[in-house]
Parts: structure tokens; C-alpha cells; sequence
């Protein structure tokens, strides 16, 4: 539920805060009041793009933050599933906008502007001016379903989707499949050449990173045969191997008169033996190491050989193989493309009836929930002074699949006896199609336990009974549900549990709209204003608080 409100330096508003409780909130107020500044805020903190002229102040940030209280087990689920951590059993979304940039957060935790929408989206639903004009739009009508029967429908929807894009792309590669023999014959000749040329250069695994490894060491063999020499020379005859021979001769001379020296001559002759093993090892090396010009002329034409083939089919000879492969199965396809063909269109058949039959189950669980959707709304249009309505939903299979099915779906109605059932569009006026959308809002926030609905304008294109018949149904609703209704008609604004009045006023040359509680006495002279408009007579006055106390009656006999 929405608890509470926050705005600071938000186009007319300064800084306010509005604490909501149960039931049914009204704000009214003069046109251009800034009754929908209010909305615009709420949206903000959803997630709404952010629009820079809504500063009040660009040298200061805006700011809107919302408080949500959890009142539902499945509202835990659904903030856990979006990984949202809970604080106090309240969900705090917060929105600050500067001219260069905008921060968006959950609970002190910075996410993207979507999470917010997401998060709105489990405790209300939004109800703009111009939302009910979607109704003209039949495929509104099939989300509308969907959305009442999501908890049957949704792993449905799921199931057609992937079925639908496995059926797209069988259709495709059966579509491409259909080359003419003259392009199956130069495809599977030039298959063969590619084939031939890879087997022909039998490749052994990381052969080339061996024969890399070899051209190395004979390229360099000059320089490496150098170093070898020079080392030997050192170490060898002549060099180190005499100088240590020499320093033998001399320890072994006195190492009877002192053991410690007996033990360095011990030491001196290991390194003399470790010393004479490096010298073989070094002359057999280098004896081994002799340049053959044969082996590196090899070495270098199969080199060549493989880095060509890596050129045309892969960086290495683990990705020729793979070439390879891929290239064997296809000329397979295509020396056995009757075959092939065939059992690729075989299939796409069974792609298609797996997407059919997928189709169908979801098509028979739209229309048993339609069937009671329609009846429920029915209800609804009846208590909303439509009082011989009726309300039906048709469903047509289309010519072809989509990834929601194949239903064309539509809202059907009859506003008098008599008369044929037509499509929403071309019955119902402006102020029939808010009546209409108000009458689903409340069905389906029912059926999806959604807190808190907010009604922007409800009243469009109504008045007199009807207006009277739409402010009781949604007192009825507020009985369930937290609502908030921005209106003009007195009839709706009497039947506020918590009514706000919306006001402009120019102070100090600046103009600052401001939000104020009413209390019961102020409620009926905001009735009395929007009833009287500038002239307010005693009459009006009594004319409003008559209205007031019987929607009070209404309410505590519902």
C-alpha cells in the first residue's frame, strides 16, 4: 500500500508530503493547480523518463520519493524475486533528478529507472487520462485477458514462444534448404575441392606449434651454436675445467692439517664432476644441433602449407578440423539432399503442430477465463449505470502464428436491448470508454490483489446519475483497495475517505502550489466551490454538505 508521498522543487511544488491512509483519496483543485504534478511525481518514481523542465530550481535537485508498505506474502515474492531487500516491512523508492543527471533508488540501493517500474508495479496500477483511449485498440483487449489470467496463462505464453521461434527457424533453414541442382552440384563440387585440400594436408593435432617450435631453434641455429662455443670454451678445456683442476692440486696439498679444509676440497671436487657432466651434455648437444639444411627446408614448406590452410578455414588446426567437419556433414546434406530435405520438412511439420498444439491449450485458457472476465466486468458496467450492458469477448484464430498465440481477440459490447453486440470502438464515446476501463481496473486489480489504484480524470465525459453511479462503484472498491482519484466532479470528491485540495498561490512574485489535508468542513466547501464554481451561495453550501453526508450514508450502509 502507499503510505506516503515526497516532493521537493518540482515544477509549481516546493516541498510537500502527503501521507495516505485506507480507502478512497480525492485531490481536487482549479485547473492547472497542479493536480497532475502529482501523478507526474509518482511516475517519476517509477521509473518515468525525466523530464529536465520539471525543475523548479535548476541549481538545486528535484526530488520524489515514495514509501510502499507490504501487506501481502505474494509481495514478499515478488521483491524477492527481483532481488530487493525489505526494510521494516516498506519498500522506499527515491528519485533525484538534477539538470545533468538522474539517481534512482530502492531502499538506499542504487538500480536502474526499470527495476523502479518493476517494483511499482507489484503494489499499483496507474490509470492516466488518455489510458482508456487504448481500448479502441483490439490487441489492448488480448493483454487486458492476459494480465486477469496470468497466474494459468503465463507459463503458457512461455511455452508458445519458444515453440513459435523453433518454427521460424526450422521454416527458414527449410526455405534455404531449396537451392536448385545447379547450385547444389557447384556447392557440392567446391565442398569436395575444400574437403580434399584439408585430408590431403593430413594434419596430426598441435602439429603446427611443434613445427613452429622447431623452425625457431634452426633459424637461430647460427647464433645459438655461437653462444654454445663460447660457453664451452669457457667451461671446458682451458677454462674453468683447468682453473678448478689447478685449485684441487693446491687444497689437496694442505687438507691433511685442517678438516674444514678437507671438507672444501670435497666440495670443490663435486663441482669439478657437475662441471665435467655439463661439458658432455654440452658437446653432445651441440654435436646434435648441427644445421641440415633439409630438415629446415621442410620444416619451412610445411609450415607454408598449414599457415595457407589457416588463411581459408581457421586460426589453428583444432578450428581446420572443425572446418572439417562442418563441411563433411554438409556435402553429406547435399549428395543426400532428397533425403535431407524431406526430413528437414518433416521436421517443420512437427515444429508446427508442437507450436499448434501450444497454441490451441492456450487459446482454450484465454477463453475460459474470458468467459468469466466478461461476466465480472458485466457486473461492474451494471453498477457503473450501464443497466442493461452487455459485455462479451470474441475470439477469432488468425491466418497465421505469432509468438502470443494465433487468437485475435475482442471486447464486444450492447449498451441498449435490441441492439447487435459491436466492437468497443465503434460503440462506446469517450466518457463510455473511461467507465469501461474503470470497470476492468477494478476487476482485474481484484483478481491480481493489486494494492493501491489511482485514477487520473475518471470523470472524463460524464455527469448527473452517472457520475453518481461512478463515484459509489469506486467506494465500493476502496473498501478493498487503496484509491486515489484526481477529479472535477463533486458527486466523486464527496465520497472521499481522505480528501486533498490542490491550490496555486503567487508568494514573494513566485508561483508555489501547495497540498492540503481537508477536514470535514473544508471538504464541503470544496464542494460547494466545485458545484458553484465563483459564486457560492448559501444554497451551494447546503447543496454540498446535503452530498457530503449521503455519501457518507452510502458508505456505511455498503
Amino acid at each position: 500500500m502507499l503510505e506516503n508521498l515526497h516532493v521537493k522543487n518540482l515544477a509549481l511544488i516546493e516541498e510537500e508530503d502527503i501521507t495516505f491512509l485506507d480507502g478512497l483519496h480525492i485531490l481536487s483543485g482549479e485547473t492547472g493547480a497542479g493536480k497532475s504534478i502529482i501523478l507526474g511525481a509518482l511516475n517519476m518514481a517509477l521509473g518515468a523518463k525525466v523530464d529536465k523542465e520539471m525543475l523548479r530550481d535548476g541549481n538545486q535537485e528535484a526530488l520524489v520519493e515514495v514509501v510502499f508498505r507490504i501487506t501481502r506474502d505474494s509481495q514478499k515474492k515478488a521483491l524477492e524475486d527481483l532481488d530487493v531487500s525489505l526494510y521494516d516491512e516498506q519498500v522506499i523508492l527515491t528519485r533525484k533528478i538534477t539538470e545533468s543527471r538522474s539517481v534512482a533508488k530502492i531502499n538506499g540501493e542504487t538500480v536502474p529507472a526499470q527495476k523502479m517500474k518493476e517494483v511499482g508495479d507489484i503494489f499499483l496500477d496507474i490509470h492516466g487520462q488518455h489510458e482508456h483511449q487504448s481500448l479502441s485498440n483490439k490487441r489492448k483487449h488480448l493483454e487486458l485477458l492476459d494480465e486477469y489470467a496470468k497466474g494459468e496463462v503465463q507459463s503458457l505464453k512461455e511455452d508458445v514462444k519458444k515453440a513459435y521461434f523453433i518454427y521460424i527457424e526450422k521454416q527458414r533453414e527449410w526455405e534455404s534448404a531449396k537451392l536448385d541442382n545447379t547450385d547444389r552440384d557447384r556447392e557440392i563440387s567446391f565442398l569436395e575441392h575444400e574437403i580434399a585440400e584439408i585430408t590431403g594436408a593430413n594434419l596430426q593435432p598441435a602439429e603446427d606449434e611443434a613445427l613452429e617450435q622447431q623452425y625457431r631453434l634452426l633459424s637461430n641455429n647460427k647464433r645459438i651454436m655461437e653462444s654454445l662455443g663460447n660457453a664451452y670454451r669457457e667451461t671446458g678445456g682451458g677454462g674453468a675445467t683447468d682453473e678448478i683442476g689447478r685449485a684441487i692440486r693446491e687444497l689437496h696439498q694442505v687438507a691433511e692439517y685442517d678438516e674444514q679444509i678437507g671438507n672444501l676440497l670435497s666440495q670443490l671436487n663435486d663441482v669439478d664432476g657437475l662441471l665435467s657432466d655439463f661439458n658432455r651434455e654440452l658437446s653432445q648437444y651441440m654435436s646434435d644441433a648441427e644445421f641440415d639444411g633439409e630438415s629446415f627446408s621442410a620444416i619451412e614448406m610445411r609450415l607454408n602449407e598449414i599457415n595457407r590452410l589457416k588463411d581459408k578455414y581457421g586460426s589453428s588446426v583444432e578450428e581446420i578440423m572443425n572446418t572439417l567437419e562442418v563441411k563433411q556433414q554438409r556435402l553429406e546434406q547435399l549428395k543426400g539432399f532428397e533425403e535431407y530435405l524431406a526430413n528437414l520438412e518433416r521436421e517443420c511439420e512437427q515444429a508446427k503442430e508442437r507450436l499448434d498444439k501450444a497454441c490451441v491449450q492456450l487459446s482454450f485458457i484465454r477463453q475460459k477465463n474470458a468467459q468469466d472476465l466478461t461476466v465480472r466486468v458485466q457486473e461492474a458496467l451494471q453498477d457503473l449505470n450501464f443497466l442493461d450492458v452487455v459485455f462479451e469477448m470474441t475470439f477469432r484464430r488468425m491466418d497465421d502464428y505469432t509468438q502470443n498465440g494465433f487468437d485475435d481477440a475482442e471486447f464486444m459490447i450492447c449498451l441498449n436491448p435490441g441492439e447487435p453486440m459491436r466492437p468497443l470502438k465503434d460503440v462506446a464515446s469517450g466518457g463510455e470508454m473511461s467507465r469501461i476501463m474503470l470497470a476492468l481496473k477494478t476487476v482485474l486489480a481484484e483478481n491480481d490483489a493489486i494494492d493501491t489504484l489511482i485514477f487520473d480524470e475518471i470523470d472524463a465525459g460524464i455527469s448527473g446519475r452517472t457520475a453518481q453511479a461512478v463515484s459509489e462503484k469506486l467506494s465500493v472498491v476502496a473498501k478493498n483497495h487503496q484509491v486515489i482519484c484526481i477529479t472535477h466532479l463533486p458527486q466523486i470528491a464527496a465520497m472521499a475517505d481522505q480528501h486533498y485540495l490542490i491550490q496555486k498561490e503567487v508568494i514573494s512574485g513566485n508561483t508555489i502550489s501547495s497540498i492540503q489535508a481537508l477536514s470535514y468542513h473544508d471538504s464541503v466547501k470544496e464542494l460547494a466551490r466545485m458545484l458553484g464554481g465563483s459564486t457560492i451561495t448559501q444554497a451551494v453550501i447546503d447543496n454540498a454538505k446535503e452530498m457530503k453526508d449521503m455519501a457518507n450514508s452510502f458508505k456505511n450502509h455498503e
